[in-house]
């Protein structure tokens, strides 16, 4: 399979890039500067661009069969900005299937059903800023005709791969606290041959 990832040098980003390589997929990345990019390999294509700029955007998903987003908000609207800008990319190119990694705070909230984390009392975050970019990137997913799937760590240590974790369609599993950086980055992984959850966000954590 042909796979594009974008967030390639970031923390879940460096984990998913590593397993699809290990499995033998071909990968592109899109990175602003090539010496972030740890990885060396002959599967794996590297375009040094700028998520925000249309033809970088063009160029990296042309020949990819799916695509896998771990772009964080850095502060900034990369996230909102970006992501109408990968929906039209992957019409034009034919592609449907997308995995992005969000935050538990976009996820249902089991206190309000009405409401998602960031907006009820769940949320113990001072800022809703992070949650509010993930929110538009699951608005325009939502609207959108594509296979999603937005995967929602909740607390993200860097930690170990522990293997054994839980998963929840649209809602945080009951207790969830934490995961791994490691463990959130295999399930994403995964995801892309697995259908359990096209269409919906998932929870995880241990």
């Amino acid at each position: 399979m042909n796979v594009l990832i974008f967030g390639a040098t970031g923390r879940v980003g460096r984990h998913i890039t590593s397993h699809a390589l290990q499995d033998g997929h071909h990968v592109t990345v899109v990175v602003r500067s090539r010496e972030k990019l740890q990885q060396v390999n002959p599967k794996l294509t590297v375009i040094q661009g700028n998520v925000l700029n249309k033809e970088d955007i063009t160029r990296a998903v042309q020949g990819n069969d799916a695509v896998i987003s771990a772009l964080n908000t850095d502060g900034t609207t990369t996230l909102s900005e970006s992501t109408p800008l990968i929906i039209e990319a992957m019409y034009k190119e034919g592609i449907q299937r997308i995995i992005t990694v969000g935050t538990a705070g976009i996820l249902q909230s089991e206190s309000s059903p009405d409401l998602l984390r960031y907006q009820s009392s769940e949320s113990k975050r001072k800022s809703t800023r992070a949650a509010e970019e993930h929110h538009q990137v699951y608005r325009l997913l939502n609207e959108s005709t594509l296979e999603w799937t937005i995967v929602c760590p909740t607390y993200l240590p860097n930690g170990e791969r522990l293997g054994n974790y839980r998963v929840k369609k649209n809602r945080l599993p009951e207790g969830g606290t934490e995961i791994s950086v490691p463990d959130t980055a295999e399930f994403t992984y995964s995801q892309l041959q697995a259908g359990d959850f096209i269409k919906s966000r998932v929870g995880i954590a241990y």
